[in-house]
């Protein structure tokens, strides 16, 4: 038969496909047998460790808080990449420290601007 082909590359990731939504099913209808079957009040109501709920509990953040979080994921990004950079610094030369030196000096101008504009600042 010409022109007919299987790609046999695709059988591990079929496999693997039929394995997992398999896997969801039989979670999921196992589950059943020990779900809540008949709800009542007290088994639905939110609890904070035993106790009644005291406040909302969808509570508002302050941008502020998303900023800084922002800020640590990126010091947590630089760091890991300047670690990477220097255990291969030896095999990429010079291009490497240029490349290297723009990445800092981007995020220089970014810290700057950040620090400009108060995002370090808690209260204002």
């Amino acid at each position: 038969m010409a022109g007919y082909y299987l790609p046999s590359e695709y059988l591990g990731i079929l496999l693997f496909i039929m394995v997992g939504i398999g896997f969801g099913l039989i979670t999921l209808w196992v589950g059943s047998f020990f779900r809540m079957k008949r709800p009542y009040f007290e088994k639905l109501v939110a609890y904070e460790s035993g106790n009644p709920p005291t406040a909302e509990p969808r509570m508002r953040f302050s941008v502020k808080y998303y900023q800084i979080a922002i800020l640590f994921i990126v010091l947590d990004i630089e760091a890991i990449y300047l670690y990477s950079w220097a255990l291969v610094y030896d095999k990429l030369g010079m291009f490497a420290l240029i490349e290297m030196f723009i990445f800092i000096i981007l995020l220089l101008v970014g810290y700057g601007y950040g620090w400009k504009k108060g995002a370090f600042q808690w209260e204002k």
